[in-house]
């Protein structure tokens, strides 16, 4: 456990480590690809590193070093008799569930407890229309899962997207190496639209062809095959956005360095929903810059918000704890989804805000939180890096914030707590001020 020393943070730049959600499908499309692809900037996290050692278990060739260098497998993965862990990281369940299609023999893909409740039913469904022998192990419609792989023939798939949108992304990675290729559309959703985009943006930049209507079908030829070459992956803006809030809290200033507001990354909309709770926001040459407001005694001038927010759900902890500190009642709304992440979201930001003396409630489908001088309180994280980094950010305005298992950030961050010192104070009961085992 660690405790967060209050400070007002002004004019900090600070450096954030690449996306994991473009991660995750480059280093896919890149050990699907033709040839030999090197990838900068890629996030080395619990997340990815799971990705990246499974593709290696499946036979994809990886040179990891500053940079990692994939060495191409054209689509044609090998066999895997023992059971591919991959923990608690729902991303690479779901993407990693849709390749093991295109490889040979029975895959079995597990995890922890929290991830075998988690639902993946839909995805085996959609496999299941493509000729993919795909089932539930324990027939609860949750991992583990077990996947047949071979020809994937592919052909007309309608797909509930309701639950996540990594559904939807699995299948289009996979749909250029089917043999009649994939029409896929979609009944319920979907969810977190910008991640589609994403998807589509790293296949098309690895040469394949997608036809879209929107949100509602995707059309992918198939026997196609992604083409080797190099790839930067951007700055995390889910990331950036914690240090973003910590302006926003405490009336300061922060820049993030390597992000542009036109990114296509949807987290990065975040900015825009600051700018409306009261803060400036503003690019410059080295990033993207959010300046918060305070009031003569330093709390923070921050008006309250109703949102919608399907497209970020991420940031949702993160814009609930700066409500927090607003005035008036914030309302999240569609975000039911985010009970079935790394924790119950909603449950959980509701009941550790409550502890810190603000009246926060789940609805049907989001949050209420009534702003208000939140004091410190002893943080449970629940096992959940958003939980962990988002909580952090409240310690910077108000004393006596203490962080339950802080390790957690690894799973997406894993320099959080050495980045997070470049604005605050941490103590840590063991080792002293701003120091790391």
């Amino acid at each position: 456990m660690i405790e967060i020393i209050p400070r007002r943070v002004t004019n900090n730049p600070v450096t954030v480590p690449g996306s994991k959600s473009y991660t995750h499908r480059i280093l896919i499309a890149s050990s699907l690809s033709d040839g030999v692809c090197v990838i900068k900037n890629a996030l080395r996290s619990e997340d990815t590193l799971l990705t990246l050692e499974t593709l290696k278990r499946v036979g994809v060739k990886m040179d990891v070093g500053e940079d990692i260098t994939v060495h191409g497998a054209k689509g044609e993965l090998k066999p895997c008799h023992e059971p591919i862990h991959l923990g608690n990281a729902g991303t690479s369940m779901r993407l990693l569930t849709a390749v093991m299609a295109l490889g040979k023999g029975t895959y079995t893909l597990k995890g922890t407890d929290r991830m075998h409740e988690r639902p993946i039913q839909d995805l085996l469904d959609a496999l299941t229309q493509m000729g993919v022998p795909a089932r539930s192990v324990t027939n609860n419609g949750c991992p583990p899962v077990e996947v047949r792989g071979g020809d994937v023939r592919g052909g007309r798939v309608e797909l509930r997207c309701k639950v996540s949108s990594q559904y939807l992304s699995g299948l289009l990675l996979i749909a250029p190496y089917t043999q009649e290729g994939l029409d896929i559309t979609i009944t319920e959703g979907p969810v977190s639209k910008p991640y589609i985009d994403m998807t589509v943006e790293v296949m098309r930049r690895l040469g394949v062809e997608v036809r879209r209507d929107g949100y509602e079908f995707f059309s992918i030829p198939g026997r196609q095959c992604y083409k080797a070459g190099d790839h930067l992956v951007e700055p995390d803006a889910s990331n950036a956005g914690y240090f973003w809030a910590a302006a926003a809290v405490t009336g300061g200033v922060v820049k993030v360095r390597g992000i542009r507001k036109d990114s296509s990354q949807g987290d990065v909309r975040l900015t825009e929903l600051f700018e409306a709770m009261g803060c400036k926001v503003f690019q410059d040459e080295e990033g993207l810059v959010v300046s918060g407001k305070s009031d003569p005694d330093g709390f923070p001038l921050l008006r309250a918000v109703d949102v919608d927010m399907a497209d970020m759900p991420d940031m949702v902890p993160t814009v609930a704890v700066v409500a927090a500190f607003a005035q008036g009642t914030t309302e999240i709304r569609n975000v039911a989804h985010l009970k079935a992440k790394e924790s119950d979201r909603l449950t959980a930001v509701a009941t550790e805000l409550s502890k810190m003396g603000i009246e926060a409630a789940c609805t049907e489908s989001g949050l209420t939180i009534e702003g208000g001088r939140p004091h410190g309180a002893e943080i449970e994280t629940y096992d959940d890096h958003r939980i962990a980094m988002c909580f952090a950010v409240a310690g910077l305005a108000v004393p006596g914030v203490m962080i339950r298992d802080e390790r957690c950030v690894e799973k997406s961050f894993p320099n959080f707590w050495e980045v997070f010192g470049e604005l605050g104070r941490i103590c840590h009961p063991q080792i002293g001020d701003n120091k790391f085992p």
